[in-house]
């Protein structure tokens, strides 16, 4: 338990924030042409494979950024 926070709120803040960088990722390479669903491996494929992974890495580096500055505020 990091920090101090429950172990309930560190998995599920985790987890949106994952999955929903992933979706932003997913969602900002569909608006720009690279499709993580391309056939093979060219461009556009690994374009979107890299939009999706960073956006999922962002998106749980704001969680905790977010329990950070929450627990700090209650302290």
């Amino acid at each position: 338990m990091a920090g101090g926070n429950s172990p309930w709120l560190e998995g599920f803040s985790d987890a949106i924030g994952f999955v929903g960088g992933a979706f932003l990722g997913f969602g900002l390479g569909q608006l720009t042409g690279l499709d993580l669903f391309a056939p093979g491996y060219g461009v556009a494929s690994m374009g979107g494979i890299v939009l999706v992974g960073l956006g999922a890495g962002l998106g749980k580096r704001w969680a905790r950024q977010w329990r950070d500055k929450r627990q700090s505020e209650e302290a």
